[in-house]
């Protein structure tokens, strides 16, 4: 058995991203890790980060990112492609640059991996999700925030990387173009396993949380858009009262522990349960419908969501 660990990449290091972390914390379980590196600017470290690991299992495949042609969010996705198209595993272990898995769930996987090798019905594997929030106590449970998704996949040439790179989904004769397309597209069958993907993507300073954002809404509208959207908007992000938030009660993945060491923006946090910024955009978790069905789910549905869109057809 063989799998394969890939990811993408671009100005990781200039948007707070743990790549290193997050290529370190699965690399005891792959035989090789590829990273699509697109093309960088000039201030950016990313690549340096990833050859300090020093690993001949990892390959560096250079790309150009191209969000005009492909809009909507769906470069991520055609980079993803490319990241999969150079990976020669069984299995093929898709790792976001924000995502870190403990180490302590390594073992399952790779018997999960094991286990399932010779059984074509079983097409990939989902991962319970952890979205941090503001720092790393904090996390969201709220409804709206995805619970599970597909990050190990067979390598099978009819799955491809789907919408904007969250999920994938089994697409025949896929014209290489439309990421977002729904007909003749199928949803992956998958098994789930017992470990945590660990999500620091709404974990950075207040600056460049904000800088990011507007980088990644670039990707879906284009840059003018973007420019005017954001020329009103405050420079530093607002997470709100991370009071509200769950606290985290568990460990951080070993890997993370240096990075961990780096929070310093805790006086820009709010952590009581009030809104202390009555002007400030509205997260998804704090609308008024959202607030009423996380009610519900966490008190009396165990966690389970209502109505929630799920890109993968689970195996009992």
């Amino acid at each position: 058995m063989k799998i394969s660990g890939f990811t993408i990449a671009k100005n990781t290091s200039k948007l707070y991203y743990p790549i290193k972390q997050s290529i370190l914390s699965i690399l005891p379980i792959v035989d090789e890790f590829v990273v699509a590196l697109g093309d960088c600017d000039l201030d950016d470290t990313t690549e340096r980060e990833i050859l300090s690991i020093n690993s001949e299992k990892i390959k560096i495949v250079r790309t150009i990112w191209d969000s005009e042609k492909f809009s909507g969010g769906t470069e991520a996705a055609r980079q993803t492609d490319i990241a999969k198209s150079h990976c020669t595993g069984d299995w093929l272990f898709y790792i976001q640059a924000d995502e870190v898995i403990h180490e302590k769930d390594l073992p399952a996987i790779q018997k999960a991996c094991s286990d399932y090798l010779n059984n074509t019905e079983v097409e990939g594997f989902i991962f319970q999700y952890l979205h941090f929030w503001g720092d790393y106590n904090h996390h969201q449970i709220a409804h709206g925030w995805y619970k599970n998704e597909i990050r190990i996949i067979r390598n099978l040439p009819e799955i491809h990387s789907w919408r904007d790179a969250q999920s994938f989904r089994k697409i025949p004769n896929f014209d290489g173009i439309n990421y977002r397309q729904t007909e003749n597209t199928f949803k992956l069958r998958v098994k789930k396993i017992p470990a945590n993907v660990f999500h620091y993507g709404w974990v950075r300073p207040p600056r460049l949380m904000q800088n990011k954002n507007k980088i990644f809404n670039a990707l879906y509208i284009g840059k003018k858009k973007v420019n005017q959207i954001y020329e009103n908007k405050p420079t530093t992000y607002d997470y709100g009262p991370l009071g509200r938030a769950k606290i985290f009660e568990g460990t951080h993945p070993k890997v993370m522990e240096e990075w961990i060491l780096k929070f310093d923006w805790s006086e820009d946090l709010n952590y009581t349960k009030k809104d202390l910024n009555q002007n400030r955009e509205k997260h998804k978790h704090d609308r008024i419908r959202n607030k009423i069905l996380t009610f519900f789910e966490q008190n009396f549905l165990k966690g389970k969501e209502i109505g929630g869109f799920k890109n993968y057809i689970e195996l009992r």
